[in-house]
């Protein structure tokens, strides 16, 4: 495996410099990047140009991830050579989160299964029920065939987010990447951080992602009453004060941050669903919980590729944690870099959602408030 690395800011242009060193040989090339930077069409048409035969994927963020810099309103392109790795990708339209399950569905099924290994996703972050796309993925998939990937961001504008499919910055879309070979490693892990506090609720009213009650009450007024002035800048303030959610038979929790809230139904939209019969608590942050939830990530998708160094790893980092950490954000990524060491190239993006098993062997689950890396490594001849 074979990696470039470079960035685009407006203070420096391309740095350290401009993409191309790997030209036709890249066939894979990652691109996260500010919402108004993906829309320019020249940066994208420079990237296009300096790697003509690869497979070319991104999305919008909260927060570009480069090496262990945490920049707002850049372009973070990696491009990768795999010397014995095979790409395949599809993608689907999603109008609503109504619609997820169909459209993970569809994923799964346009995509050959012969020798498929892994398969890396990207969303759209607005307009989709991320526990209902991985279950219809899953649902379909190889049962030997792990997922990860996560759901693109628009900074806490939460106004609209962008997936790149041929080229060209979409919104409503999911990209699925699939990997294939023997030689691949991947590694994964996702872990959070935050700490619970106040009672435990039982949902009594939802419908998919959507929470109307919680204990018979309007769950928007509880939630309110929780944040007090921080109620005032919801949904973004939501991030700080995510839920986490359990079933009555199961005492491991998801934790789940809002997307949007309508104050004439009285209902929070959520990344993922909010089932009725399952237990909601509020959370809030640990500063050094999270740093060492991202430091307890990279040891799990390290120790999964035990026997082989990891030469590329994909950050994925929820915006709510970057709220939190605010200018001491870059501490999670260098926490990252002391566990998996200097070799890996580090990329990635602080999202609306998570994809992954929290560790290797569970359910892949969708995930908010976590850092999830992805490592990837080639096995040589």
């Amino acid at each position: 495996m074979k990696i470039e690395q470079t960035q685009w800011t407006q203070a420096a242009g391309w740095a350290p410099e401009a993409p191309g060193k790997l030209a036709i040989d890249a066939n894979l090339v990652l691109i996260f990047g500010s919402t108004g930077r993906l829309k320019d069409k020249h940066h994208l048409a420079d990237i296009r140009k300096a790697y003509p035969n690869a497979l070319v994927s991104g999305c919008s963020t909260a927060g570009e991830i480069f090496d262990v810099t945490v920049l707002d309103d850049s372009l973070s392109v990696t491009a990768i050579q795999f010397e014995h790795t095979r790409l395949q990708t599809t993608h689907a339209r999603i109008s609503d989160p109504v619609g997820s399950f169909r459209c993970g569905k569809e994923l799964a099924q346009t995509i050959p299964h012969e020798g498929l290994r892994h398969v890396f996703v990207l969303s759209d972050g607005l307009n989709v029920n991320g526990s209902e796309l991985v279950a219809g993925l899953t649902g379909q998939l190889p049962p030997d065939t792990t997922i990860t990937g996560g759901l693109s961001g628009d900074a806490g504008r939460f106004e609209e987010t962008l997936v790149l499919w041929q080229d060209q910055p979409q919104s409503h879309i999911v990209t699925l990447i699939g990997l294939y070979g023997e030689a691949l490693n991947i590694g994964f892990g996702s872990l959070g951080g935050w700490d619970s506090f106040g009672p435990e609720r039982l949902i009594t009213r939802s419908n998919g992602n959507v929470l109307y009650e919680m204990d018979g009450k309007s769950a928007l007024e509880l939630y309110k009453s929780y944040l007090g002035e921080h109620a005032n800048g919801l949904p973004a303030t939501g991030l700080l004060f995510p839920l986490s959610l359990r079933s009555a038979d199961s005492n491991a929790g998801l934790v789940r941050t809002i997307l949007a809230v309508d104050e004439d139904e009285q209902s929070m939209t959520f990344a993922g669903d909010m089932p009725e019969g399952s237990y909601a608590r509020l959370m809030k942050a640990n500063f050094n919980r999270l740093v060492d939830g991202a430091v307890a990530a990279a040891e799990t998708s390290a120790q999964a590729i035990s026997g082989s160094t990891a030469e590329l790893a994909i950050l994925i980092s929820c915006v709510g944690r970057k709220m939190v950490l605010k200018q001491r954000t870059e501490e999670e990524v260098e926490g990252v870099r002391e566990v998996l060491g200097p070799q890996p190239v580090l990329t990635g993006f602080y999202s609306y959602g998570e994809i992954s098993p929290f560790i290797p062997g569970a359910k892949c689950e969708l995930h908010n408030q976590t850092m999830t890396i992805t490592t990837f490594s080639e096995t040589r001849d």
